[in-house]
């Protein structure tokens, strides 16, 4: 709701609520006789003092329900109804406050604002890192107050096209990723492509000539803000042209001299480096290569010849030993002779 709406909201129920009440004093002052009281009997005890017309009525009850008390106007002993209305106005006073409070503290409070502070790296990036490779963006909070319980989802959304050059479906795959953090300074998320990451067959070339299905990865990040404990949401996608591969994020965290501060230069957190060591086939395609290679790989003709020797005993220390004594005791008739393996 628009800050208008709540404004003129918030200002016609206190004015609705005047009148309402309003309507009471007179038809209260009207029944007990308190209508122009004063030219007919200065000793009449009216209800309500000075309440003669609707005007004073109305002037009462906004002296009642906002506590103004001007003592020109209160209610007297003569009927108990006066005490009954007053205290049904005063309550009825406390909860519009308190209604109207919340509401104002809510539209104030509210984190749609909040999640404009939460930064998203425009592009995405796909290299090694550990050793494995990653799809990998970079998320940070631009505030200095923090938020605890923040987790981090991505889903992977494609479009299964059919020969008809027709959209068929829309698929979405999970995308893993590490659920809880402390987002306290910028942080690069991970998704590991593995055999069960939904880009295990996407390629380089797939990625420049769109021949991969059509895709889009979109990231959802929720967590508690710190000053008023709601809940709040970001969200941003990157689509393939927004994916860089075989690159990297630059490091822009600098820590001091004593490291007890830690600067963060944010003109660097777009900025991302060539990994030249990231090849352009797929995930799959890697691991099928390494798989051919280790099956098919032979050994050379030499390598055989120190295997066989190496493995047999005719150059070990105990053959040798057991030679140099049988040779030595030949004229005893023992001979031994050790085939070659």
């Amino acid at each position: 709701m628009k800050w208008r709406w709540v404004l003129l909201i918030f200002s016609f129920a206190y004015v609705i609520g005047w009148i309402v009440f309003a309507g009471f004093w007179y038809a209260l002052a009207w029944d007990h006789g308190d209508i122009g009281y004063k030219q007919r009997d200065k000793e009449w005890e009216p209800c309500v003092a000075n309440v003669e017309n609707f005007k004073g009525a109305f002037l009462f009850s906004v002296e009642t329900q906002t506590t103004i008390g001007y003592g020109f106007r209160s209610v007297t002993e003569a009927c108990w109804m006066g005490g009954f209305l007053v205290v049904l106005q005063s309550v009825f006073s406390c909860l519009v406050d308190v209604v109207m409070t919340g509401c104002i503290f809510v539209k104030l409070a509210r984190p749609k604002k909040r999640a404009a502070t939460i930064t998203f790296s425009e592009n995405a990036t796909i290299a090694k890192r550990g050793g494995k490779r990653c799809l990998m963006f970079r998320v940070g909070n631009v505030r200095q107050s923090h938020m605890y319980d923040v987790k981090i989802r991505a889903h992977l959304v494609e479009s299964r096209i059919n020969t008809g050059k027709t959209c068929e479906q829309l698929e979405t795959h999970k995308l893993i990723l590490e659920d809880n953090m402390f987002l306290i300074w910028p942080m690069v998320i991970v998704h590991e492509i593995d055999e069960n990451s939904p880009l295990y067959k996407l390629s380089e070339l797939m990625l420049r000539e769109k021949t991969f299905d059509k895709f889009e990865i979109i990231v959802f990040l929720e967590g508690i803000l710190e000053q008023t404990g709601l809940m709040m949401q970001a969200r941003t996608s990157y689509l393939p042209s927004e994916i860089l591969w075989g690159h990297a994020f630059t490091e822009f965290a600098t820590p001091d001299e004593g490291h007890k501060r830690l600067t963060i230069d944010y003109r660097k957190f777009n900025s991302t480096y060539k990994v030249e060591s990231t090849t352009d086939l797929s995930a799959k395609e890697r691991s099928t290569s390494a798989q051919q290679i280790d099956d098919n790989y032979t050994f050379p003709p030499e390598t055989y010849s120190d295997l066989r020797k190496s493995n047999s005993f005719e150059n070990s220390s105990s053959t040798q030993e057991w030679n140099e004594h049988t040779f030595q005791e030949q004229e005893s008739g023992y001979v031994t002779s050790v085939d070659e393996i």
